[in-house]
């Protein structure tokens, strides 16, 4: 199959691409509500600046292409309560790092010595983890009713699950704003205060120390390894490098930085997300990212009530299907025995361990070179591995 630049492809803005613009908010938001509540920053500006970058980075991949909250930094920003000039000092470092990482093409040859199979496995835990995430703390907030609404929404997906016609992640979200329109929590909207941050050099060096060395081996893996791979399997016309995405992720955290967000990466669980719900193009991260703006630009109280007030228990289901869309993806190994089985330890050290995804990363790779030294070249997908 020949495979287009990505940047010919078309965008579109149907139902589909409606449904599939939340696919991502079941880990988007609970981590930019967490990061305002532990910090103390500017809701409004980290909102529009977010919301920037989604349209930006649509626009440019025409593809749906999430930007979300960097993981490990953002719980450590959460449990710590990191202070802001070291928040974006942590942001410049990250971008720095990856930027020379592209530029140099290191992260193409760390991505092509990476075996396919260790690739899947970090997916595989990315998808137990959510749904992990999703069961364990999701769906129980609000008691009984929360059951209720998680029940629906499963319903309705399973129901609805490959129709054109009705989307079914469009029914989850509608479920989920209606719910949230009808709540009686009072929704305050800070004033929008925007500046330039540049941090100081001890904030530079905290910053790498504390956020971006445990955070370079998640992004390596999942915001560039594993992105890629994913858009290879649900869009295999689309030709997208390491390298591109490498750069697309520093600009986005010199830019979110520097104008005072979050550290922001790109995720294989949002890609899924997005097409698990109906995305095909740019066009939903696009929405997505405009109704964060709307949100605190338009300074929309039904917008913030909406976000701020959205069920857990709905963004559990959505989780889930984000989940079910990465777990799906290693189908392609059930053919080999030792490829299979690499996928699954690497799978269980990225649910199971502190650090599993760099530990999963290493250990999984050595084992699959090691085992390739000791065995006969074997057929089938271990030709994809090498």
């Amino acid at each position: 199959m020949r495979k287009k630049p990505f940047r010919t492809l078309s965008i579109r803005f149907n139902r589909h691409e409606w449904a599939g613009s939340f696919g991502d908010i079941g880990t988007d938001l609970p981590l930019l509500v967490g990061i305002v509540l532990a910090t103390g920053m500017n809701a409004t500006r980290i909102f529009i600046i977010f919301g920037i970058i989604q349209v930006i980075i649509g626009f440019y991949y025409r593809l749906p292409m999430p930007m979300q909250p960097l993981k490990a930094v953002a719980v450590i920003i959460i449990t710590q309560h990191v202070p802001e000039g070291v928040i974006y000092g942590g942001g410049i470092m990250i971008g720095l790092i990856m930027f020379l990482l592209a530029l140099t093409g290191l992260v193409d040859k760390l991505a092509q010595f990476i075996p396919q199979c260790v690739v899947r496995g970090i997916q595989l835990g990315l998808g137990l983890s959510l749904a992990k995430l999703a069961i364990n703390s999701y769906i129980p907030t609000l008691g009984p009713t929360g059951y209720l609404l998680a029940f629906s929404g499963l319903v309705t997906v399973l129901g609805l699950w490959g129709s054109d016609r009705l989307p079914p992640g469009l029914f989850v979200i509608f479920m989920g704003v209606v719910y949230a329109l009808f709540r009686q929590e009072p929704v305050a909207i800070p004033p929008l205060e925007l500046h330039f941050a540049f941090p100081k050099a001890i904030d530079m060096w905290t910053g790498l120390i504390l956020l971006a060395i445990p955070q370079l081996p998640l992004s390596l893996s999942n915001s560039v390894i594993a992105t890629k791979q994913t858009i290879d399997d649900l869009f295999p016309k689309a030709r997208v490098s390491f390298r591109r995405i490498g750069f697309t992720y520093s600009v986005a955290n010199f830019a979110s930085s520097l104008l005072g967000g979050v550290p922001l990466c790109h995720g294989c669980g949002g890609l899924a997300g997005h097409y698990a719900l109906g995305a095909r193009t740019g066009g939903s991260v696009i929405i997505y990212g405009s109704l964060y703006i709307a949100a605190g630009l338009i300074g929309g109280v039904l917008f913030a009530k909406v976000i701020y007030n959205f069920p857990l228990p709905l963004l559990g289901v959505i989780l889930l299907c984000e989940a079910a869309a990465l777990c799906s993806l290693v189908h392609d190994q059930f053919s080999d025995t030792l490829a299979l089985s690499i996928t699954l330890i690497v799978g269980g050290m990225v649910v199971c361990l502190p650090y599993g995804y760099l530990i999963g990363l290493c250990l999984g790779t050595i084992l699959f070179r090691f085992a390739k030294m000791l065995v006969l070249p074997r057929k089938g997908v271990e030709k994809a591995n090498e």
